[in-house]
C-alpha cells in the first residue's frame, strides 16, 4: 500500500521571503498534467508572509510539504536542495525556484522520455521573463529530442548548451548520494551538474520551452550581474572544483584552460588562473607570464577593448 501512495515524481523548491511571488510558482505545479507528484518546500528562514502564503496549499493539497531548513544543513540554496533530496520519496527529482512558472506538461513529457530508455536525466529549454508571466501555453503532443553524454561535458561547462538547475528532471538513483556543495551561494549547480555528468551519466533532451524563469533584481544571477562579492566568490570557488573534478578524471583539456584563464581575468582571480594552468601541466615560463598578465591586466584590458572593436569595425 505504502509503494502504491509513493509520488513518482519529487519537485524540491528552496524559498526564502518570497510570499510575494511563490504563489504562482505553486500554481504552476498545481496544474501539471502528471499528478503524482510531491512538491517539498524548503523554508530558508523567511521572514515575511512565506509560511502562511504556503499553507494555502498545504492544507488543501497533500502533495505539497513544507519543512523548515534542519540546523545540519547550511543556510542558503544547496543546503534546502540537499534537504529536500534527502526526504524525496519520488523516483525522479527536479529543481523548481520559488520564482519560476513550469509549463504544465513539464513532468509528463519529461517522464515519458526517461522511460523510452535508461536515462539518468531528462533537459528540456528553458527561457526568460520579466514582470507578469503572460504566455499562452502549447500543448505538444511531440517534439524533436537528443542524446547528452559526456561528450557535452564541454558545452555545458561554458554554457553553450544551458543545464540552469531547473531544467533537469533527473533519476534518484542516478544522483545517488552526491548532493549540493553547501558553501556555494552561485553557481552550486554548475558545479554539481557537471560532477554528476563526470560520471558517465547519460540523458534526452526536449527541443521545447518548458520551463519559464524570472528575471528580476533580487535573483541570484541578478546580484551576480551587480557584482555582488559573495555571489562572485562562490563563482571562483565553483570553477576551482570544476578544474579539480576535470583533472582528477584525466580530462582537462586546452579547451578548458582557455576557457577557465578568460574567467580568472573576467572575475579577477588569480587563484583560478593558477589553477587552470597547474591542471593544464603549464610550465614555469607560461605561468609566470599569466601572472605578470594578470598584473597588468587593469592597464591592458583597455587596449583589447580598443583592439577587438577595430577588429570587429
Amino acid at each position: 500500500m505504502e509503494d502504491e501512495m509513493r509520488p513518482e515524481g519529487s519537485i524540491i523548491m528552496a524559498t526564502y521571503n518570497r510570499a510575494h511571488l511563490i504563489s504562482e510558482s505553486l500554481l504552476a505545479i498545481k496544474a501539471q498534467t502528471f499528478t503524482n507528484w510531491e512538491c517539498i518546500i524548503i523554508d530558508d528562514g523567511s521572514i515575511d508572509e512565506t509560511l502562511e502564503t504556503v499553507k494555502k496549499f498545504t492544507d488543501t493539497d497533500f502533495r505539497f510539504k513544507y519543512f523548515t531548513r534542519n540546523k545540519k544543513y547550511k543556510k542558503g540554496l544547496p543546503g534546502c536542495r540537499n534537504q529536500g533530496l534527502d526526504v524525496a520519496k519520488g523516483k525522479y527529482i527536479v529543481f523548481f525556484d520559488d520564482d519560476d512558472i513550469s509549463h504544465p506538461q513539464l513532468l509528463e513529457l519529461a517522464l515519458i522520455n526517461l522511460s523510452k530508455k535508461k536515462y539518468d536525466f531528462c533537459r528540456y529549454e528553458r527561457s526568460t521573463f520579466r514582470g507578469k508571466f503572460e504566455k499562452e501555453f502549447e500543448y505538444l503532443k511531440d517534439s524533436n529530442t537528443r542524446e547528452i553524454t559526456i561528450q557535452n561535458l564541454d558545452a555545458i561547462i561554458k554554457n553553450e548548451l544551458p543545464f540552469n538547475s531547473c531544467q533537469v528532471v533527473w533519476k534518484k538513483s542516478s544522483i545517488s548520494n552526491e548532493r549540493f556543495e553547501e558553501s556555494l551561494m552561485f553557481a552550486e549547480e554548475w558545479e554539481f551538474y557537471t560532477r554528476l555528468l563526470l560520471k558517465g551519466l547519460k540523458g534526452i533532451s526536449i527541443d521545447k520551452v518548458l520551463y519559464f524563469g524570472r528575471k528580476h533584481p533580487e535573483s541570484n544571477t541578478g546580484e551576480f550581474f551587480r557584482r555582488n562579492p559573495v555571489r562572485i566568490n562562490s563563482q571562483n570557488k565553483a570553477a576551482i572544483l570544476i578544474i579539480k573534478n576535470l583533472n582528477s578524471k584525466d580530462l582537462f583539456t586546452e579547451k578548458h584552460k582557455i576557457f577557465f584563464l578568460r574567467m580568472g581575468f573576467n572575475l579577477k582571480s588569480l587563484t583560478v588562473i593558477k589553477r587552470s594552468l597547474d591542471a593544464a601541466g603549464s610550465n614555469s615560463f607560461e605561468k609566470l607570464k599569466y601572472q605578470l598578465g594578470y598584473k597588468f591586466y587593469p592597464f591592458l584590458k583597455p587596449i583589447f577593448h580598443l583592439k577587438s572593436k577595430i577588429l570587429k569595425n
